[in-house]
């Protein structure tokens, strides 16, 4: 059983981890506001969610979100909110992506009613 990224780290990860994303987006030219930067962005919020505990979630989607905001859509990293709604979008679709990639590979829990030998 391989134990799960805290929180904190996991949002650490996830930062470096979108920074890292831009070179590769930039060499594919979709360094510009398309259905496949924000796909990246899910997929590298899926990745890090998938190693992280459920709790983190909160964390690693506004991280990736800032960058795909800050460097995707309105370059030289200034965050914009002239559509408040499309980006509280991005946001959820983001946490939702590590929220599900986390708790689909959350190890199983002790089933109820289930009674372990303590002492073995």
């Amino acid at each position: 059983m391989t134990a799960r990224l805290a929180p904190s780290m996991s949002a650490a990860i996830a930062l470096t981890a979108s920074a890292a994303l831009l070179p590769a987006l930039a060499v594919l030219g979709e360094l510009r506001p398309t259905w496949v930067a924000l796909a990246a962005y899910a997929a590298l919020c899926a990745a890090v969610g998938g190693r992280s505990r459920p709790s983190a979630a909160a964390l690693i989607g506004p991280a990736a979100w800032l960058f795909h905001n800050g460097f995707v859509e309105h370059r030289h990293g200034a965050l914009d909110l002239a559509a408040p709604a499309a980006e509280a979008a991005h946001v959820l679709l983001l946490t939702a992506a590590a929220l599900t990639a986390a708790l689909l590979t959350a190890p199983p829990g002790p089933s109820p009613g289930r009674r372990y030998d303590l002492a073995a």
